[in-house]
C-alpha cells in the first residue's frame, strides 16, 4: 500500500514538473512573438544578408584542398583526443596497453608523414 502511494506521488511530481516545464515554455514563446519587432527589409529578405548579390555561380567547381585539409585536421585531432585519458591512466597500462599506444602513435606519424609527402597540406 505504501508503496503504492510513493511510486504515485514521484509521478506526481514528474506530472507538476513537466507540466510546469511545457507552461514556461508556452509562456516565453507567446511573450517573445509579442515582445520583438518585425520589420522585414527588401535587402533582409534577399539571397545573401549581406546585401550583396552572389558574384559567382553556386554550381562552380570548389578547390578540394580545403577540404582535404578539414578531414585531416578533424583525423587528426580527434585522433590526438585519444591522448589525454592515455596520458592520465599511464601509471596504470598494462604492457600490452603501452605497445597498443605506441602502434597508434606510429600509425599516426605513418599517416601524417603521407599527407605531407603528397602534398596535402601545401596552399600553394
Amino acid at each position: 500500500m505504501f508503496l503504492n502511494y510513493y511510486n504515485n506521488l514521484q509521478y506526481t511530481k514528474l506530472g507538476i514538473y513537466v507540466s510546469f516545464c511545457l507552461l514556461l515554455s508556452i509562456i516565453i514563446l507567446i511573450l517573445s512573438m509579442s515582445l520583438t519587432l518585425n520589420n522585414p527589409d527588401s535587402e533582409k529578405l534577399s539571397t545573401y544578408e549581406c546585401g550583396f548579390e552572389p558574384y559567382e555561380d553556386a554550381r562552380d567547381m570548389f578547390d578540394v584542398r580545403f577540404y582535404l585539409v578539414a578531414i585531416l585536421f578533424l583525423i587528426f585531432d580527434l585522433e590526438t583526443v585519444y591522448l589525454f585519458p592515455w596520458c592520465v591512466s599511464l601509471f596504470h597500462q598494462s604492457p600490452e596497453g603501452l605497445y597498443i599506444m605506441f602502434e597508434f602513435f606510429f600509425e599516426l606519424t605513418v599517416g601524417f608523414v603521407y599527407a605531407w609527402s603528397m602534398k596535402a597540406l601545401d596552399w600553394n
